[in-house]
Protein backbone atom coordinates (compact mmCIF):
# COMPACT_ATOMS: atom_id res chain seq x y z
CA UNK A 1 0.00 0.00 0.00
CA UNK A 2 2.60 2.62 0.45
CA UNK A 3 4.12 1.72 -2.21
CA UNK A 4 0.99 2.85 -3.91
CA UNK A 5 0.95 5.69 -2.34
CA UNK A 6 4.37 6.63 -3.16
CA UNK A 7 3.93 6.31 -6.93
CA UNK A 8 0.85 8.26 -7.02
CA UNK A 9 2.37 10.97 -5.15
CA UNK A 10 5.41 10.59 -7.90
CA UNK A 11 2.82 10.53 -10.95
CA UNK A 12 1.37 13.75 -9.12
CA UNK A 13 4.42 15.68 -9.08
CA UNK A 14 5.36 14.70 -12.63
CA UNK A 15 2.15 16.48 -14.12
CA UNK A 16 2.55 19.22 -11.58
CA UNK A 17 6.00 19.88 -12.78
CA UNK A 18 5.07 19.32 -16.69
CA UNK A 19 2.45 21.83 -16.01
CA UNK A 20 4.62 24.25 -14.50
CA UNK A 21 7.05 23.73 -17.51
CA UNK A 22 4.45 24.61 -19.76
CA UNK A 23 3.20 27.84 -18.05
CA UNK A 24 6.62 28.85 -17.45
CA UNK A 25 7.39 28.21 -21.33
CA UNK A 26 4.29 30.37 -22.07
CA UNK A 27 5.70 33.30 -19.83
CA UNK A 28 9.25 33.04 -21.79
CA UNK A 29 7.23 33.05 -25.03
CA UNK A 30 5.37 35.75 -24.16
CA UNK A 31 8.12 37.93 -22.61
CA UNK A 32 10.03 36.95 -25.66
CA UNK A 33 7.38 39.17 -27.69
CA UNK A 34 7.95 42.18 -26.10
CA UNK A 35 11.56 42.17 -27.71
CA UNK A 36 10.16 42.71 -31.05
CA UNK A 37 8.86 45.75 -32.58
CA UNK A 38 4.82 45.51 -33.41
CA UNK A 39 2.53 48.41 -33.91
CA UNK A 40 -1.12 48.30 -33.10
CA UNK A 41 -2.89 47.54 -36.07
CA UNK A 42 -6.70 46.17 -35.58
CA UNK A 43 -7.10 46.17 -39.69
CA UNK A 44 -8.70 42.77 -41.17
CA UNK A 45 -5.89 40.68 -42.74
CA UNK A 46 -6.48 37.67 -45.03
CA UNK A 47 -4.59 34.56 -43.47
CA UNK A 48 -3.40 31.51 -44.29
CA UNK A 49 -5.18 28.43 -42.18
CA UNK A 50 -3.85 26.71 -40.61
CA UNK A 51 -1.04 28.65 -38.23
CA UNK A 52 -2.03 32.08 -39.80
CA UNK A 53 -0.50 35.22 -39.07
CA UNK A 54 -0.95 39.07 -39.70
CA UNK A 55 2.55 40.43 -40.64
CA UNK A 56 4.60 40.08 -37.70
CA UNK A 57 5.50 44.13 -37.36
CA UNK A 58 1.70 44.22 -36.93
CA UNK A 59 -0.92 43.37 -34.24
CA UNK A 60 -3.28 43.64 -31.41
CA UNK A 61 -3.92 41.90 -28.10
CA UNK A 62 -4.72 38.84 -29.11
CA UNK A 63 -2.17 38.51 -31.39
CA UNK A 64 0.39 38.01 -27.98
CA UNK A 65 -1.53 35.57 -26.67
CA UNK A 66 -1.92 33.75 -30.33
CA UNK A 67 1.54 34.15 -30.65
CA UNK A 68 2.89 33.38 -27.44
CA UNK A 69 0.76 29.86 -27.67
CA UNK A 70 1.93 29.04 -30.95
CA UNK A 71 5.70 29.09 -30.13
CA UNK A 72 4.66 26.76 -27.87
CA UNK A 73 2.98 24.54 -31.07
CA UNK A 74 -0.48 25.72 -30.29
CA UNK A 75 -1.87 27.28 -32.95
CA UNK A 76 -5.20 28.89 -31.55
CA UNK A 77 -6.48 29.45 -34.90
CA UNK A 78 -6.90 26.25 -35.56
CA UNK A 79 -7.88 25.28 -32.77
CA UNK A 80 -10.85 28.13 -31.91
CA UNK A 81 -11.87 27.75 -35.28
CA UNK A 82 -12.57 23.70 -35.01
CA UNK A 83 -14.49 24.26 -31.79
CA UNK A 84 -16.58 27.18 -33.26
CA UNK A 85 -17.19 25.46 -36.57
CA UNK A 86 -18.49 22.54 -34.22
CA UNK A 87 -20.64 24.59 -31.69
CA UNK A 88 -21.57 27.87 -33.45
CA UNK A 89 -23.99 28.81 -31.70
CA UNK A 90 -22.05 28.47 -27.81
CA UNK A 91 -20.03 31.72 -29.70
CA UNK A 92 -20.60 35.45 -29.28
CA UNK A 93 -22.61 36.97 -32.40
CA UNK A 94 -21.36 40.21 -31.71
CA UNK A 95 -20.07 40.78 -35.14
CA UNK A 96 -23.65 39.06 -37.00
CA UNK A 97 -21.49 36.71 -38.58
CA UNK A 98 -23.41 33.54 -40.07
CA UNK A 99 -20.24 32.06 -40.32
CA UNK A 100 -16.82 31.02 -39.45
CA UNK A 101 -13.94 32.91 -40.63
CA UNK A 102 -10.53 31.65 -39.64
CA UNK A 103 -8.85 35.40 -40.84
CA UNK A 104 -10.62 37.13 -37.94
CA UNK A 105 -12.25 34.66 -35.42
CA UNK A 106 -9.30 33.98 -33.45
CA UNK A 107 -8.23 37.62 -33.06
CA UNK A 108 -11.33 38.62 -31.31
CA UNK A 109 -11.41 38.68 -27.14
CA UNK A 110 -15.17 37.39 -26.81
CA UNK A 111 -14.23 34.68 -28.83
CA UNK A 112 -11.03 33.96 -26.87
CA UNK A 113 -13.15 33.70 -23.78
CA UNK A 114 -15.65 31.72 -25.00
CA UNK A 115 -12.89 29.39 -26.22
CA UNK A 116 -10.96 29.27 -23.00
CA UNK A 117 -13.77 28.82 -21.31
CA UNK A 118 -14.95 25.96 -23.02
CA UNK A 119 -11.54 23.65 -23.75
CA UNK A 120 -9.24 25.63 -21.05
CA UNK A 121 -10.04 26.17 -16.94
CA UNK A 122 -11.95 29.12 -15.77
CA UNK A 123 -10.50 30.71 -12.77
CA UNK A 124 -12.25 33.23 -10.27
CA UNK A 125 -11.77 36.51 -10.67
CA UNK A 126 -10.63 38.29 -7.72
CA UNK A 127 -9.05 41.92 -6.27
CA UNK A 128 -6.06 39.84 -4.80
CA UNK A 129 -2.80 39.74 -6.90
CA UNK A 130 -1.89 36.39 -5.67
CA UNK A 131 -4.72 34.76 -7.57
CA UNK A 132 -3.23 35.76 -10.92
CA UNK A 133 0.19 33.82 -11.55
CA UNK A 134 2.28 33.34 -14.45
CA UNK A 135 0.49 31.73 -17.36
CA UNK A 136 -2.97 33.32 -16.54
CA UNK A 137 -4.86 34.64 -19.58
CA UNK A 138 -6.78 37.73 -17.76
CA UNK A 139 -9.58 39.85 -19.93
CA UNK A 140 -10.67 43.25 -19.43
CA UNK A 141 -13.64 45.43 -20.06
CA UNK A 142 -12.43 48.55 -21.12
CA UNK A 143 -15.46 50.68 -21.19
CA UNK A 144 -17.82 51.00 -24.31
CA UNK A 145 -17.63 47.25 -25.21
CA UNK A 146 -14.45 47.33 -26.05
CA UNK A 147 -12.15 44.48 -24.54
CA UNK A 148 -8.41 43.07 -23.89
CA UNK A 149 -6.39 40.63 -23.29
CA UNK A 150 -3.30 39.77 -22.25
CA UNK A 151 -0.83 37.03 -20.19
CA UNK A 152 0.75 37.33 -16.79
CA UNK A 153 4.13 36.87 -16.20
CA UNK A 154 6.82 36.01 -13.47
CA UNK A 155 8.11 39.64 -13.54
CA UNK A 156 6.63 41.41 -10.47
CA UNK A 157 6.08 45.23 -10.32
CA UNK A 158 8.77 47.22 -8.63
CA UNK A 159 5.99 49.22 -7.05
CA UNK A 160 3.44 46.74 -5.75
CA UNK A 161 4.00 42.86 -4.94
CA UNK A 162 2.18 41.66 -7.85
CA UNK A 163 3.45 39.77 -11.50
CA UNK A 164 2.80 41.63 -14.51
CA UNK A 165 1.04 41.44 -17.80
CA UNK A 166 2.30 41.41 -21.35
CA UNK A 167 -0.58 42.96 -23.75
CA UNK A 168 -0.43 45.60 -26.48
CA UNK A 169 -3.79 47.90 -26.06
CA UNK A 170 -1.83 50.38 -28.71
CA UNK A 171 1.87 50.72 -28.06
CA UNK A 172 2.79 47.79 -29.08
CA UNK A 173 3.75 44.42 -27.48
CA UNK A 174 4.79 45.89 -23.93
CA UNK A 175 5.31 44.57 -20.03
CA UNK A 176 3.51 46.64 -17.80
CA UNK A 177 1.71 46.60 -14.35
CA UNK A 178 -1.74 46.47 -15.63
CA UNK A 179 -3.75 43.83 -13.78
CA UNK A 180 -6.01 46.09 -12.02
CA UNK A 181 -6.07 48.57 -14.21
CA UNK A 182 -9.13 47.71 -15.93
CA UNK A 183 -12.40 46.01 -14.70
CA UNK A 184 -11.35 42.01 -15.21
CA UNK A 185 -14.01 40.18 -17.06
CA UNK A 186 -12.22 36.83 -17.30
CA UNK A 187 -9.43 35.04 -15.72
CA UNK A 188 -7.93 31.28 -17.65
CA UNK A 189 -5.41 28.82 -17.85
CA UNK A 190 -4.75 27.24 -21.27
CA UNK A 191 -2.87 24.02 -22.15
CA UNK A 192 -3.78 21.43 -24.89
Amino acid sequence: MRLLTTISLLLFLQICNAQNDFYSHLVSAALDLTKQNVTYDPGYFSITYPNGDIPSNKGVCTDVIIRAYRKLGIDLQKELHEDMKANFSAYPRNWGMSHTDTNIDHRRVPNLMTFFSRKGTSLPITNKPEDYLPGDIVCWDLGGGITHIGIVVNRKSAIVDRYQVVHNIGAGQVLEDCLFQFKIIGHYRYKK
